[in-house]
């Protein structure tokens, strides 16, 4: 005997709203990402503030002494924490916070010369 199942009709009915206590569940989850965002930015802004001592440093600084191999050593690293994002997003991730980073530095020292 061959078991099937069969789907229920579709209804011509609205679907329902999202039930409040979901509702409130979504605001309270929005609430967390909203507090980890303004945290997520303020440890963007400290890194970048450090990177740019960095790129003083640097005998080739800014864009030019970029280390590529040190990024990649960075974002395996980071993988190890973040395994849902994995090394490929992490990757464009912080190709993008460094080129942020190294492009504020830059336009700092462009200015304070």
């Amino acid at each position: 005997m061959h078991d099937r199942h069969t789907e229920p009709a579709p209804s011509s009915e609205p679907a329902p709203a999202v039930e409040a206590p979901a509702a409130e569940q979504i605001l309270r989850l929005r609430g967390r990402i909203d507090q980890m965002d303004a945290e997520l930015a303020e440890l963007l802004e400290r890194r970048a503030l450090i990177a740019a001592q960095v790129q003083r440093l640097k005998p080739v600084g800014y864009f030019a002494g970029r280390d590529r191999g040190r990024e990649r050593e960075l974002v395996e690293r980071m993988a190890e924490h973040a395994p849902r994002l994995g090394a490929d997003r992490l990757a464009e991730i912080m190709d993008s916070v460094i080129s942020a980073g190294l492009a504020a530095a830059q336009e700092e020292a462009a200015s304070a010369s």
